[in-house]
């Protein structure tokens, strides 16, 4: 017999629906790190159904690099004010933050880089294959995949995830909606750097917010 206690406590640490605990319950015996997992598992291909729900409640997440020199602040929606308050989801909000710190993307996804920054790209791309002395028949999937890499470097969505370089943040996403069962998205960012602009001495910021993410975990 699975407790009403047990179901509460693992609706409120993934976000996921009372009966859809309650069955993850019943399936692995009550044991909450298994229910978690199997919550995970069985929303994944569910996941990609939930991506077009609208999503109006969430949290507009800050983070302040430790010696004030870089501030972000990020606004991320789920479906529910539910499960906005969850601890899930605003830990996943608080490393957004940090990873855009730490990554420094211009986008948050590829379809927002505006056309004529795309052509530009593709254009030098495309002069840079050909003054490599690259065939011609060969030079456009040459193009295409340096400029996949142009976007995993800009496009937050797009970029390793700092906490797992083994996925990105857009996995990350994906993960978290199959296990709260709502639909999540990043809607946008800002990052201040202080003196950005100005001529300054260059720090390895990214490394320096990796490490802190690392020293949390």
């Amino acid at each position: 017999m699975i407790s009403a206690k047990l179901v509460k406590e693992l609706r409120e640490s993934t976000g996921a629906g009372m009966m859809d605990c309650k069955k993850a319950l019943q399936e692995t015996n009550g044991d909450l790190d298994k229910a978690a997992e199997f919550l995970r598992e069985k929303g994944l291909a569910a996941a990609a159904k939930k991506a077009g729900r609208v999503a109006s409640e969430g949290v507009v997440e800050s983070y302040i690099h430790g010696n004030g020199r870089i501030g972000v602040l990020v606004e991320i929606n789920c479906e529910t004010d539910f499960v906005a308050k969850t601890d899930d989801f605003k830990e996943m909000a608080r490393n957004i933050a940090m990873q855009v710190a730490a990554a420094n993307p211009m986008y948050v996804k590829r379809e927002d880089v505006p056309k004529e920054q795309v052509d530009k790209e593709r254009s030098i791309l495309k002069s840079q294959a050909l003054n490599e002395g690259k065939p011609e028949k060969i030079v456009e999937k040459m193009v295409e995949g340096r400029l996949d890499k142009f976007f995993k470097e800009i496009c937050l969505l797009e970029q390793e995830y700092i906490r797992d370089p083994d996925k990105t943040v857009g996995d990350l996403i994906t993960e978290k909606i199959a296990t709260i069962g709502e639909n999540i998205s990043i809607r946008r960012f800002s990052r201040f750097e202080l003196g950005e602009g100005m001529e300054k001495k260059e720090d390895d910021f990214a490394a320096e917010v990796q490490a802190m993410t690392q020293q949390k975990g």
